[in-house]
């Protein structure tokens, strides 16, 4: 039996779930469009252990999405999965944030192309086919009409994640396929989060760091 706790944190989507082999126990989450991680994580881990009656210590892995996306949201959710490994001496697993997101589409033919919103018209992007093989990597890309052409003429390409909004602006072919109001969530970790932990694919809990993919920049305080 493999209990793993999952926290996502890469996006306004403060989500926690507890999986048993894979399969989702309990799942708490926020969907609200502000960031509630710093004040609602702890409670959010808190309550799924209570809920599902579950001690820390019966705990046998911390999941934590890696990224990209934002990089105080991912700091706090590696910070959290960080101090529990060190306080109950559990493996640390990370699950590609893009990965996981892709996961929340199932289809038969076509690609799966996962996206979060980055500054201006820009997005972090990972491309899945129908097994949720990665066919591309993960990339920030400025997206324009041409964006994602060479696939779209492929067949059906079915986009997912905040990035929609600003891509769905710009990219009319009928091939695109717009899967709106859709973020990362901790449900779909418990499944990959189970098959490394089954093949004891873990990271330095003392070294790993989030994937932020590109350097944090520090925006100016606007004058008021």
């Amino acid at each position: 039996m493999a209990l793993i706790l999952n926290i996502e944190t890469a996006t306004t989507n403060c989500s926690v779930s507890l999986s048993k082999e894979g399969e989702t126990l309990v799942l708490k989450e926020d969907y609200d469009k502000n960031y509630s991680h710093a004040e609602r994580l702890h409670v959010y881990i808190e309550e799924v252990l209570k809920e599902a009656n579950i001690d820390s210590k019966q705990l046998d892995a911390i999941a934590v999405s890696k990224g990209p996306g934002s990089y105080t949201g991912l700091r706090i959710g590696v910070s959290a999965a960080k101090g529990f490994c060190f306080a109950l001496d559990k493996p640390l697993i990370s699950i590609p944030t893009l990965e996981a997101l892709a996961h929340q589409v199932k289809i038969d033919e076509g690609l799966i192309v996962s996206m979060l919103d980055a500054r201006r018209m820009e997005v972090y992007s990972a491309i899945f086919d129908t097994d949720y093989n990665q066919v591309r990597e993960t990339q920030a890309q400025v997206l324009d009409e041409s964006s994602f052409t060479s696939y779209l003429k492929q067949g059906k390409v079915y986009f997912i994640g905040n990035g929609v909004e600003k891509t769905k602006v710009l990219i009319s072919h009928p091939n695109a396929i717009f899967i709106e109001d859709k973020l990362p969530s901790a449900n779909e970790m418990g499944l990959l989060a189970y098959g490394k932990y089954k093949i004891s694919d873990t990271e330095d809990v003392a070294y790993f760091e989030p994937y932020y993919l590109k350097d944090f920049v520090a925006l100016k305080p606007k004058k008021s």
